[in-house]
């Protein structure tokens, strides 16, 4: 799994006040990479959760178990 750069470079640009500043490559993709283990380890902690509980399948409630923590944890 991975994050088109080019997404991520217009995300990061949109939150910029000054269109003048310029986004490295190598900037885009440690965002990029970073946004990548964010996402795995939010789906590894669900998929334990539902585990935990019993369930077959990770739902969105699952996810919701976990946010909280995983957003502390960065």
């Amino acid at each position: 799994m991975q994050f088109s750069e080019r997404l991520i470079e217009e995300f990061l640009k949109s939150n910029l006040d000054d269109k003048k500043v310029r986004i490295s490559a190598d900037a885009i993709k440690m965002v990029a990479e970073i946004a990548r283990l964010i996402v795995i380890e939010g789906a590894t902690r669900a998929a334990h959760q539902a585990k935990t509980e019993g369930a077959d399948t990770v739902s969105l409630q699952h996810m919701e178990k976990i946010l909280a923590q995983l957003l502390l944890d960065l």
